[in-house]
């Protein structure tokens, strides 16, 4: 398939590309490269056809001739989404919906989403599957929900939407995000010895690696229509839900010298949810998960000893998303609705050298 992936250089992007490419797709980039100097260990040349420019920007010349597109872009958590969340609904849900219907009218045969597990926000202590109740609590989770529920509007037999929500990420990338709890944990612990909670740690979440997840975006490509066809999938194993204290010392276990430790305040998180993964493994055989959470902790901290990592650094404005764009933003290099208002990162000009993050 000739395939379109938004986002291909951010945090899963980066990873999904090369798996597409090696299963014998071939691959078509979007991305406005606005964290090009977040990039972790290497900045790695994605070696594909690029389109430099915001999805909400995107025309129906730029999809012509495109099978299928695996849809990343988007504001991707919730501190984010807290601080813009009418550009956050704007992106991911405005701006999906739209890219959708001008695919869908390029004949795009299918469109995988890439949502969330945050949908279903504040499930409680039960198991949920695909068929449950989405509680959304946060503008991210919101947007993410929002956009599932009108892409499935245009399904029928010319376009096929599949909604991959994928449990809570983790893993290498050379567009790491260190606001995720498997690599925060381990980054805290790696730092400074202390593998530092920041709320109770009773709440549930499921975790999946990214390599896990391209393989499932790779399945849902390669699938039969009929099988994938306006569904969802929950990503991940269902045996890889934790509690966030047993990711905690999980990592202890990893990182030598570490020791748990609760931040001050640190109290019950409402984000709460145990989440069934059976179906994917039942109706897509070729997602064929390698990691667990132990893995991966094992995996990043020796990341983090090849390529060296400081505390100031994944907490603040180097690698930091929130603390990174609003550096952004302080300088004027980007405005509120997360738009270049210089060609930092996308030209290589002088003035965005001089903006670079150091």
């Amino acid at each position: 398939m000739r395939v379109l992936v938004t986002g291909h250089r951010g945090y899963i992007g980066s990873v999904l590309v090369d798996r597409l490419k090696a299963a014998g797709h071939e691959v078509v980039g979007v991305d406005t490269e606005l964290y090009e100097d977040c990039t972790f260990g290497r900045n790695k040349d994605s070696g594909i056809a690029t389109i430099n420019r915001d999805i909400r920007e995107l025309a129906p010349s730029d999809l012509q001739g495109i099978d299928a597109v695996a849809h990343l872009a988007g504001i991707c958590n919730d501190p984010l989404g807290d601080l813009l969340p009418e550009t956050t609904y704007d992106i991911n849900h405005a701006a999906t919906v739209r890219l959708a219907e001008i695919a869908k009218r390029s004949g795009v045969r299918r469109f995988i989403f890439s949502s969330s597990c945050s949908v279903y926000g504040a499930a409680g202590q039960d198991w949920i599957d695909e068929h449950s109740e989405p509680n959304p609590i946060t503008p991210y989770g919101i947007s993410k929900w929002k956009a599932e529920v009108d892409l499935r509007q245009l399904a029928d037999a010319r376009f096929s939407p599949v909604f991959l929500r994928s449990a809570t990420a983790y893993g290498f990338s050379p567009r790491i995000r260190f606001d995720l709890v498997v690599n925060n944990l381990t980054a805290h612990a790696f730092t400074g010895g202390k593998v530092l909670l920041k709320s109770d740690g009773m709440s549930w979440r499921p975790v999946v690696h990214i390599e896990d997840i391209g393989r499932a975006f790779a399945a849902a490509l390669e699938a039969p229509v009929e099988t994938v066809h306006n569904e969802i999938f929950n990503v991940g194993i269902t045996t890889e839900n934790y509690r966030i204290r047993e990711i905690a010392e999980i990592v202890e276990e990893t990182v030598p010298g570490s020791h748990v430790e609760f931040a001050a305040g640190a109290g019950p998180d409402k984000r709460t949810y145990r989440v069934d993964c059976s179906k994917i493994s039942r109706l897509l055989p070729k997602f064929r998960p390698q990691w667990t959470a132990r893995r991966g902790a094992r995996d990043l901290y020796n990341r983090y000893t090849e390529h060296g990592l400081l505390l100031e650094d994944f907490e603040g404005a180097r690698y930091q998303r929130l603390a990174y764009l609003q550096s952004l933003m302080a300088r004027g290099a980007i405005d509120v609705n997360l738009r270049w208002v210089v060609p930092i990162g996308r030209l290589g000009t002088s003035t965005a050298q001089s903006l670079k993050i150091v």
